[in-house]
Formats: structure tokens, sequence, C-alpha cells
């Protein structure tokens, strides 16, 4: 059974810093893109960043210059560094794979990110 498992979510105050860790099992990493979302309490979930194997990536808009994806394939593992942060950034942030090939998606538990004074 794939697993996705999501660390490093807190409390950190406005300013700070977190980074969040996912590290996937029983897949072949390199074929997903592997990617962050979050959603905040009344709202749709949305893409924060993503990455492929061969190293494109993609932002939100809000997190651009703030947040960045990286990915160690050798580990099976995806972080998002999160420098700067903002109370609108609170929110459950998922770990999501998406297969490059085939119709296959996997999400993560989710970590919770609150920041706050």
């Amino acid at each position: 059974q794939v697993q996705l498992v999501e660390s490093g979510g807190g409390l950190v105050q406005p300013g700070g810093s977190l980074r969040l860790s996912c590290v996937a099992s029983r897949i072949i990493f390199s074929l997903y893109r592997m990617g962050w979302y979050r959603q905040a309490p009344g709202k749709q979930r949305e893409l924060v960043a993503a990455i492929r194997s061969a190293g494109t990536i993609n932002y939100a808009d809000s997190v651009k210059g703030r947040f960045t994806i990286s990915r160690d394939n050798a580990k099976n593992t995806v972080y998002l560094q999160m420098n700067s942060l903002k109370p609108e950034d609170t929110a459950v942030y998922y770990c999501h794979a998406h297969h490059l090939f085939e119709v296959k998606d996997y999400w993560g538990q989710g970590t919770q990110v609150t920041v706050s004074s």
C-alpha cells in the first residue's frame, strides 16, 4: 500500500520558518510529480508547489520567493522549506504524488501549520 507520510508542521511566529518533509513508500518515486497542497478552514485545497524529477518546479504566486520545494529521489522524500511565514499561510499541508504517465494519485494525511504570535 502506497504511503505518503508528512512531518515538520507546527506553530511558528510570523516571519519564522518551517521545513516540511514527506516520505513516500511503495512507489517508483522518480515517476511521480511531487507536490504540496494546503487547505485553510473554509477554503478549497490549493497547490502550493510541485516538482518533477527533471527539476521542473511550479509555485503558487502567494509563496514565490518565500517557499522552496526540493526532492531527494534516493530517499523518496520531498521537502518544503517555508520562510517568512505569514498568518495567511496557516493551513493543513498535504503531500501529493501524481504519476506522470498513469492515472495514479496519492495523498498524505496532512500536517498542520499555524502561523500566529
